[in-house]
């Protein structure tokens, strides 16, 4: 029994005075249900509005003062006319749009009635889903209050419109989100894992100190995952249009670029992951904990990123994903073309880059 005991004892003995045990068994879960409880939400904070207001009245300033004191709205934008909305929602920033019709305050006195309409970006159909019913909702407690002080009821009509996706179809908003996780982790796994095979054989070194320079065998390896993953988009693309019914509005030569731009990304992040790591095993386990649960949650594919607390915020603009499912929800869903998705294009060709340049110094070190 002592010698039980003992071995027990040696065994917590060796799990305490390895770091990354301790790593997995303690940190990891803290991260994820940090993560999971402050990333998973159904509601929003400080979504992005505009305001269209014909009649300009102390009712519609009244409401709109309602509106933006909220927690869930940010009046980021004041619009003056009606060919402004479709611009303002290709931006990307606005989520939503208040329309109140010429004359409110009038029609609201003497007939009673008047109209707001409420126009959302409907590429995330959950949210303006969210938008438009948290909207209704503080119109109704404000007609409620304005109600008990006059005999004759007013009621404030609402008229939902949603854009990009009038049908609030669920799979305008997963296949870009889908197709990012593919890519992402095909490109980043297959390609830690290949090189890290390299590695553990011996070979890699052997390739390193041939008279091919590093960076001509890292791109030697990378370039075939390249191809695949573009065959993988193009099938995803194809699927998505013939068996899901998703539109394409853009440019399809566009999109085939960008999604090229983001193989490589991935691919170059998945050569960081090669560098630190010494087995198979280890290349996956980054790939699929460092890389999955932050592309699902920190990209905006489910869950709105703007709902989020900004430590989280600031977090999501260093995961590639959020930018690619960016431009493709652009390039889908509204049709816009490279001058307004340049910023995102040109982060995901920094992050690339830096990817590829940190893999290369590294793997130089490694000879030396």
């Amino acid at each position: 029994m002592k010698r039980f005991i003992g071995f027990i004892k040696k065994e917590f003995y060796h799990i305490f005075r390895d770091k990354r045990s301790l790593f997995i068994l303690f940190g990891m879960p803290i991260a994820q249900i940090m993560l999971f409880g402050f990333a998973i939400t159904n509601e929003i904070n400080n979504v992005d509005i505009a305001i269209f207001d014909k009649s300009k009245d102390a009712t519609t300033q009244e409401i709109i003062n309602k509106i933006t004191a909220s927690k869930y709205f940010s009046n980021k934008q004041v619009i003056k006319s009606d060919t402004e909305i479709e611009a303002v929602f290709k931006k990307g920033k606005v989520k939503a749009v208040l329309v109140f019709e010429p004359d409110f305050s009038k029609n609201l006195v003497k007939k009673n009635l008047a109209k707001i309409q409420i126009i959302t970006d409907a590429t995330e159909p959950n949210t303006a889903q969210t938008i438009s019913n948290y909207t209704n909702a503080i119109l109704q407690k404000y007609q409620q209050e304005l109600n008990k002080r006059i005999k004759t009821p007013h009621q404030i009509s609402t008229q939902t419109r949603m854009v990009y996706n009038p049908e609030l179809k669920s799979v305008f908003m997963f296949v870009p989100g889908v197709m990012t996780i593919i890519l992402m982790l095909v490109s980043a796994m297959m390609t830690s894992i290949s090189i890290t095979r390299e590695k553990e054989l011996g070979t890699m070194e052997i390739l390193l100190v041939s008279p091919l320079k590093p960076y001509l065998v890292i791109i030697g390896k990378v370039i075939p995952y390249i191809f695949l993953s573009l065959i993988n988009a193009t099938i995803i693309v194809v699927l998505s249009i013939f068996v899901f019914g998703m539109p394409v509005q853009g440019s399809l030569f566009l999109l085939g670029l960008e999604s090229v731009l983001f193989i490589i990304t991935s691919l170059s992040l998945g050569i960081l992951i090669s560098t630190i790591s010494a087995t198979q095993q280890t290349a996956m386990m980054i790939s699929l904990m460092g890389l999955m649960l932050p592309t699902i949650l920190l990209s905006g594919f489910i869950f709105p990123i703007t709902s989020m607390p900004l430590p989280l915020q600031i977090l999501s603009n260093i995961i590639p994903a959020k930018w690619f499912l960016i431009i493709l929800k652009e390039i889908m869903l509204k049709g816009v073309g490279f001058s307004f998705i340049w910023k995102e294009t040109l982060i995901l060709f920094g992050m690339s880059l830096f990817f590829m340049s940190l893999s290369v110094r590294k793997y130089k070190i490694r000879l030396e």
